[in-house]
C-alpha cells in the first residue's frame, strides 16, 4: 500500500512536538502508557453494560516488552483497540482525540479518560525512528497495522492479532553526540520511568524482569562445592495501582502517611502535620498535603523549589507545581490529582486556567484552617513549626503590601516580655487593660537587651505587656498590618494600633505629665539648640522625654521609619543613605541634665558639645547602633575620669 500523507497541520505540528514541546523525552513513555490506560477504561466501561466482554477489571493489564539487541521495546494492551478508520483518524490527524470524544459522550464518574491520544501518541517520535501500531478493535475479525518513520507520513496495511487490543512497537533511535537513548531500551531504565510517571495508573502495567537466584545444591554436596547462581525471568508488576490520597484517611495509619512522605520527598523525620483534601464541584481533586517537622538546608535560598506534585487521574504532569502554593506556604509538600485540570498540548505546561486558581484557593484556606488547628489543639508542636517556618509566615504578611495580612494575622506569634514566653496577638489583646492604648513592642536584635530599653521598663511598670520583636522582618509585619482587631468596652468590633516604644506618643502618659514636658522643653530651647548644632544632622530634635523613668537619655524616631527598620534597611543592598528622623529625649530629672543646664548658663560652650556627644554616643549604644566614632567616644569617656 503506498505511503499517506499526513495533513499538513499535522506534519508541522509534529515536527514541533519532537524537536522543541517536550523538553524531557522520558514523559514518551507516560504518553503511552495513559492512552493504554484509556483504551482500557473504554472496554471496561463496555464491559459494565455488556457481557460479550466477558472481562472483569481484574483481567486487564499493560504489557511492556524488551528487545534490548534490536532496541525494540513494545507496549501492548488488551483494551478497545481500534478499526481501520479509527487508527486513520486518531493517528493521521495528529490533534484529534478520540479519547475527548469518548469522555464527552460518557459522564460516568468510574471512567477517567487521562489524555488525548492523537497528541500524547506522537512524543514516540522523540526516541525512536519507527513506530508501529497493530491494532484490533473489539467486536472485530480484523486486524490493521500503521508505521510510519516520521513527518513523511504513514502506511496503513490489514495485519494479524488474536485478541482485541493494540500494541505499540518503538524502534528506539540509536545514541548521538548530543543525546543519549539507551536508558529507554535498558530494564532498569524503563522501570524508573513507570515508577515515576505511571506508579498510580489503575491498572498493572507488567513487564518480564530478569532475576538472579541460587541453583540448588547437588546432594550429595561435593566438599569443593560453589555455590552457582542462576538467571530468570519473572513477570512482575511495576505500578502500585491505588495511590494514597485516593484511599480515605481511615484506611491509612499514620506510619503509612509518614513512611509515604520521607520516600516520596527524600526527609529523614516524620511530617508535622498530614493535610487530607477532597473536594468536589467547580474543583475536583484529591490533596494529600505534609507540613514538614525541619525546614530544608536551602530554604531560605534562591536554590529552593516550591510546589506540590500535580497529577492528572493518577499521571505525575509536573514534580513541583508552583501556581499551588502561594510563598508563604512554600514550606508545605505534596501532591494534588486532578481529573479535570486543563492541559496544553504537551501535558507538561499547564495553562493559567481556572481549574488551577481554584485549586490553590482551596489549598490556601485548607493549609491556613490545619496551621490553626495545629496552634489551638497542639500549641508546642506548632511553636516547634513556628520555630523552622514563622519566618515565612510573617514575610507573606508583609509582601504585596500586605494583602494577605488579615488571613495570617492569626497564626503569628511574638516573645511576650511579661509572660516570658510566645503569644498570638489575640492572647496579647485579650488581656490588655481597658485603659491601654496600643498593642506595644519593642524591635531589636536581643530579647533581654529589648526588655532593658528605658522604654521598656516604664511600659511594664505600667502593668502592660509587651512583645520583643528580633527577626528582621517582624517591624515591617507589624507596620504593614497597623492595627489588630479589638473589642471596645461595650463590646463593640473595633481595632487597636501598634506602637514602637522608641517612636511617638505612647500614650502612658497623663496630660499634665506631656504639659510639664512641653513647659520644660521650652524653658531650655537655648540649651537644646546648642545640643542639636554639637551634634549637627545627626538628630532631628533635642527635647525633654516623657518615656524616661532613670535613665539619663534615650533614642526616639520621628515618622514612619523606626531607628530598627533603618539597621535592617542599611543591611540591604542599594538602601545606603536611608536614615531615621531621630530625637534625643534628656530626662529632666536626672542629675546629668542639672549638669548641662549648669554649664549652659555659665556659658561653657566646649563642655555642653562635649557632654551633647557623649550622651549621643550613649543613646546609640542603648539602641544597639555602632557609635559614630568609637575612638572619640572613649577618649571623651577617659577626660572624665581624670
Amino acid at each position: 500500500m503506498a505511503m499517506q500523507q499526513f495533513q499538513a497541520e499535522s506534519k508541522k505540528l509534529m515536527d514541533l512536538m519532537i524537536n522543541s514541546i517536550y523538553t524531557n523525552k522520558e514523559i514518551f513513555l507516560r504518553e503511552l502508557i495513559s492512552n493504554a490506560s484509556d483504551a482500557i477504561d473504554k472496554l471496561y466501561f463496555k464491559s459494565l453494560t455488556d457481557s460479550s466482554v466477558g472481562m472483569n477489571k481484574e483481567d486487564f493489564r499493560i504489557l511492556l516488552t524488551l528487545d534490548k539487541d534490536n532496541r525494540i521495546l513494545t507496549i501492548s494492551d488488551n483494551g478497545i483497540g481500534m478499526t481501520r478508520a479509527e487508527l486513520e483518524e486518531n493517528l493521521g490527524t495528529i490533534a484529534h482525540s478520540g479519547s475527548l470524544d469518548f469522555k464527552q459522550e460518557n459522564k460516568d464518574e468510574n471512567i477517567d479518560i487521562i489524555g488525548q491520544f492523537g497528541v500524547g501518541f506522537y512524543s514516540a517520535f522523540m526516541v525512536a525512528d519507527k513506530v508501529t501500531v497493530i491494532s484490533r478493535a473489539f467486536g472485530s475479525d480484523e486486524a490493521w497495522q500503521w508505521e510510519s518513520s516520521g513527518v513523511e507520513g504513514y502506511e496503513l496495511t490489514p495485519a494479524e492479532k488474536e485478541t482485541p487490543g493494540t500494541e505499540i512497537i518503538l524502534h528506539i533511535k540509536s545514541n548521538t553526540e548530543t543525546e543519549q537513548y539507551d536508558n529507554f531500551v535498558s530494564e532498569y531504565g524503563i522501570v524508573a520511568i513507570v515508577k515515576k510517571y505511571s506508579d498510580y495508573v489503575r491498572y498493572p502495567i507488567q513487564m518480564e524482569r530478569t532475576k538472579s537466584r541460587r541453583k540448588p545444591e547437588p546432594d550429595p554436596k561435593p566438599e569443593d562445592y560453589t555455590p552457582e547462581w542462576e538467571e530468570y525471568t519473572e513477570l512482575e508488576t511495576l505500578n502500585s495501582m491505588i495511590p494514597i490520597w485516593k484511599k480515605q484517611k481511615s484506611e491509612v495509619t499514620d506510619e503509612e502517611y509518614n513512611n509515604f512522605y520521607k520516600d516520596k520527598f527524600s526527609d529523614y523525620t516524620d511530617p508535622a502535620r498530614v493535610i487530607v483534601s477532597r473536594t468536589e464541584g467547580t474543583a475536583n481533586y484529591n490533596a494529600l498535603l505534609f507540613i514538614p517537622s525541619h525546614r530544608p538546608y536551602d530554604f531560605y535560598t534562591k536554590e529552593y523549589e516550591k510546589g506540590l506534585a500535580l497529577y492528572a487521574s493518577g499521571v505525575l504532569i509536573m514534580d513541583k507545581c508552583a501556581d499551588l502554593l502561594p510563598d508563604y506556604f512554600s514550606f508545605v509538600k505534596g501532591i494534588v490529582d486532578s481529573q479535570d485540570l486543563s492541559l496544553n498540548i504537551s501535558r507538561e505546561m499547564l495553562q493559567k486556567d481556572s481549574q488551577l486558581k481554584l485549586i490553590h484557593n482551596a489549598l490556601e484556606k485548607k493549609i491556613k484552617n490545619e496551621l490553626n488547628a495545629m496552634l489551638v489543639n497542639d500549641r508546642a508542636k506548632y511553636e516547634e513549626f513556628w520555630k523552622e517556618f514563622g519566618r515565612q509566615i510573617k514575610f507573606g504578611v508583609y509582601s504585596d503590601y500586605g494583602m494577605h495580612a488579615e488571613l495570617l494575622r492569626g497564626l503569628l506569634l511574638f516573645y511576650s516580655a511579661k509572660e516570658q514566653k510566645m503569644v498570638t496577638l489575640e492572647e496579647y489583646v485579650e488581656k490588655m487593660p481597658a485603659d491601654q492604648k496600643y498593642i506595644y513592642f519593642a524591635a531589636g536584635e536581643s530579647a533581654d537587651r529589648l526588655a532593658k530599653l528605658p522604654a521598656a521598663e516604664l511600659v511594664l511598670d505600667k502593668g502592660y505587656d509587651l512583645l520583643l520583636l528580633t527577626e528582621d522582618v517582624d517591624e515591617f509585619c507589624l507596620q504593614i498590618m497597623r492595627s489588630f482587631p479589638r473589642k471596645d468596652a461595650e463590646g463593640k468590633d473595633g481595632t487597636v494600633e501598634f506602637k514602637n516604644i522608641n517612636s511617638g506618643d505612647l500614650g502612658l502618659e497623663s496630660e499634665e505629665e506631656k504639659k510639664a514636658a512641653e513647659d520644660a522643653t521650652a524653658e531650655n530651647k537655648a540649651l537644646f539648640d546648642q545640643m542639636k548644632d554639637a551634634l549637627a544632622d545627626k538628630v532631628k530634635e533635642v527635647r525633654v522625654s516623657t518615656r524616661l523613668k532613670d535613665h539619663p537619655v534615650c533614642l526616639s524616631a520621628d515618622g514612619p521609619l523606626s531607628i530598627e527598620m533603618e539597621k535592617v534597611l542599611a543591611r540591604q543592598p542599594g538602601s545606603e543613605g536611608v536614615k531615621s528622623d531621630k530625637v534625643l529625649e534628656l530626662n529632666a530629672n536626672h542629675p546629668v541634665f542639672a549638669v548641662l543646664k549648669a554649664a549652659q548658663e555659665a556659658g561653657d560652650v566646649a563642655k555642653v558639645e562635649n557632654y551633647s556627644r557623649l550622651l549621643y554616643a550613649q543613646a546609640q549604644l542603648i539602641e544597639g547602633l555602632p557609635v559614630d566614632d568609637p575612638t572619640a567616644y572613649t577618649q571623651a569617656v577617659c577626660e572624665l575620669m581624670k
